[in-house]
């Protein structure tokens, strides 16, 4: 008596159309993606910032501007920052400068800092300017580097 074999044709045949098919299917498949890349808006200089915005700027050698006001205060030394931020504060809360809010909330004084700092400022530097931003009594806080090069 023979043992029994497996009969292997067929498997080949089909094999072989699958090999066909992914062949003639190949050619088709789109070969790169075009990606459409948004322009850079118009750098307009003559567009006057927001009186309520708030910029933390951190130079590198670690001084400090806050709005184009140069201050005292330092990486190591943040105190006159922290003292400035809660002038302003405290002068918007005695004019009532308040963040108009269409939702029927409690109106509230504008206290949103962005802090600027460029990308060789160690990591711990620009830790205690957050903190120094947070002791003034800022909220919310926005991080933003010098340039994306």
């Amino acid at each position: 008596m023979t043992k029994p074999q497996i009969n292997v044709t067929p498997l080949i045949d089909v094999l072989l159309v699958l090999l066909i098919i992914f062949m003639v299917v190949t050619p088709m498949k789109p070969s790169a993606f075009d990606a459409k890349i948004p322009t850079p808006p118009d750098q307009r200089s003559d567009v006057e910032p927001n009186i309520d915005t708030l910029i933390v700027v951190v130079h590198r050698d670690a001084s400090m501007e806050l709005n184009r006001e140069k201050l005292a205060a330092s990486v190591a030394d943040p105190a006159p920052l922290v003292e400035r931020l809660r002038t302003v504060f405290r002068l918007r809360e005695e004019n009532m400068a308040f963040v108009n809010k269409h939702d029927g909330s409690i109106p509230q004084i504008q206290r949103t800092v962005f802090i600027k700092a460029p990308k060789s400022l160690s990591y711990g530097s620009v830790a205690k300017i957050v903190d120094a931003v947070k002791m003034a009594g800022a909220s919310p806080i926005s991080l933003q580097i010098d340039d994306l090069d």
